[in-house]
């Protein structure tokens, strides 16, 4: 099979993700940077792609003009999917436009700026059978599908208990106002959404709860904080949560708890045992048991999963971060394209990337929790429809 094609919406000269989206789709040799739209200022879109080493005619001013150019062309010369790396409120119009003229897309999380427009690119998704990739990137670390088979093979019995935080410290001052431009961005609601704090990171706690776990979040109760005076998002907030099976929750994501990294963490508990799992600490999964000492599963050893090594590129006690978990959703993205160009069926390992139906409940965690912050009433239902 020959690389797969990608073009690139955003992430153009000192756009922090656009590189990292790049590195992780070139990780495996399935796919090349084909052509881009890599800023919606034309010029510094055209010096970007320069960079990159791109012919001038693979530059393009803008996504629309990128789009519709590479639709003309035969199938073996154009794009196969689009990779679009922009702020959310950049999201939607070149998702929709790339599906309506039949290119495959991969979005950065959250998926749009609002509920509604999640539901249009989902409608949309099933009316042309393409695929679409939501980047809550810590799906993709071997110990996470590690937990999730574990959970899903009823080791543990019923699930009863999920903790999950997020917390990072780098907005703990208003870094927006100092020439920051991510935190530019994401403290502006006309370019953020709603939410800060709970759009950017506590996407990824609920996201990685109901990943691992199986299960489904149907209710919430949220207290959502604003800490640093004059920002305009919230940068702070706790969440408890009901899930489908009856058991319940607690999620806390902040951005203002000085001195974090980027310290993601999760703790699910059954009736026999639970796990534990930290971002920072990735290759390694702590797995309790109630009347059985604990134990510690590492990434890369025969012992793992078939999942699990379906995602590990090197042997144990050789690292695998944060690029490595981004890359393996590309990887996972790119097999299924290619079975279905050679009119194959993906296999399950294959499909195991986050899409459009995660896309959506992620907004709507967003304007779940929001709504609750908002309001004086205990529990609210969670709607996603």
């Amino acid at each position: 099979m020959r690389k797969l094609k990608m073009g690139m919406i955003g992430g153009g000269k000192n756009a922090f993700i656009g590189a990292v989206h790049r590195i992780a789709a070139n990780m495996d040799g399935l796919i090349e940077l084909h052509c881009g739209a890599f800023s919606s200022n034309p010029d510094l879109s055209l010096e970007s792609g320069k960079e990159l080493g791109l012919p001038k005619d693979k530059c393009y001013e803008s996504y629309a003009q990128m789009i519709e150019t590479e639709a003309k062309l035969p199938s073996e010369e154009r794009m196969d999917f689009v990779s679009i790396v922009t702020p959310n409120h950049a999201h939607f119009a070149p998702a929709m436009l790339a599906l309506e003229n039949g290119f495959h897309v991969v979005l950065d999380k959250p998926m749009t700026l609002t509920l509604a427009e999640a539901k249009l690119l989902e409608q949309k998704v099933k009316e042309t059978g393409l695929y679409l990739c939501v980047t809550h990137t810590y799906s993709g670390y071997p110990m996470v599908k590690q937990a999730r088979n574990m959970v899903a093979e009823n080791q543990f019995g019923a699930i009863r208990k999920i903790m999950v935080e997020y917390p990072q410290g780098w907005l703990s001052t208003p870094f927006e106002n100092e020439g920051n431009k991510q935190a530019a961005w994401r403290t502006d609601p006309s370019k953020s959404g709603i939410s800060g704090c709970m759009g950017d990171i506590g996407t990824h706690a609920a996201h990685l709860a109901e990943y691992i776990s199986g299960l489904k979040i149907t209710q919430l109760c949220a207290d959502i904080n604003t800490v640093v005076a004059n920002r305009r998002l919230d940068d702070d907030g706790n969440v408890l949560l009901k899930f489908d099976n009856g058991a319940n929750g607690i999620l806390v994501a902040s951005q203002i708890a000085a001195g974090e990294e980027n310290s993601l963490k999760i703790k699910i508990y059954g009736e026999k045992g639970g796990l534990e799992w930290h971002q920072m600490e990735p290759n390694t999964l702590i797995v309790k048991w109630l009347n059985a000492p604990a134990q510690v599963y590492r990434t890369g050893n025969g012992y793992v999963s078939p999942i699990a090594a379906f995602n590990t590129r090197v042997p144990s006690g050789h690292p695998e971060g944060y690029m490595e978990a981004f890359g393996n959703l590309y990887k996972n993205f790119a097999l299924t394209l290619q079975s279905k160009q050679e009119g194959k069926e993906p296999t399950t390992s294959m499909l195991d990337f986050p899409n459009v139906v995660d896309g959506v409940r992620g907004m709507a965690f967003i304007e779940n929790v929001i709504s609750s912050g908002k309001s004086s009433q205990k529990w609210t239902d969670f709607l996603s429809c």
